[in-house]
């Protein structure tokens, strides 16, 4: 196995502990404990996001969503309302689709990657 691959499953555990975590704190009205998680949440996601790409992660600088090849539709929009309002449950599904659609386009690179001829 390779060694993306390696990460891109311990990226999507992480990420079912994660949402474990925010199922219970959004039943339980917690906004406080939703904004910490749903914060792990979002670093993950970009984890996530820029090893799909292949590229260098860094949390202080701007992200060049333009650049992004493989990424879910209307990203900019989409991650902008859940890093802004990450205590809301409306967020938390964003974000989970987020992850689901972000898996895809993981597929879909390691697809056309595979069908390159060497």
């Amino acid at each position: 196995m390779s060694k993306p691959s390696e990460s891109v499953t311990d990226i999507l555990k992480e990420w079912a502990s994660i949402q474990e975590q925010l199922e219970k704190v959004f039943r339980n009205r917690d906004q406080i404990g939703a904004k910490e998680w749903m914060n792990k949440g979002i670093q993950l996601y970009l984890r996530f996001l820029f090893l799909t790409n292949g590229l260098p992660l860094s949390y202080n600088d701007a992200i060049p969503f333009e650049s992004i090849e493989y990424k879910p539709v209307n990203l900019e929009e989409r991650f902008a309302f859940i890093k802004y309002r990450p205590s809301l449950y409306h967020s938390y599904r964003q974000l989970s689709e987020l992850m689901v659609e972000q898996e895809k386009q993981y597929a879909r690179k390691t697809i056309q990657k595979n069908k390159r001829p060497t």
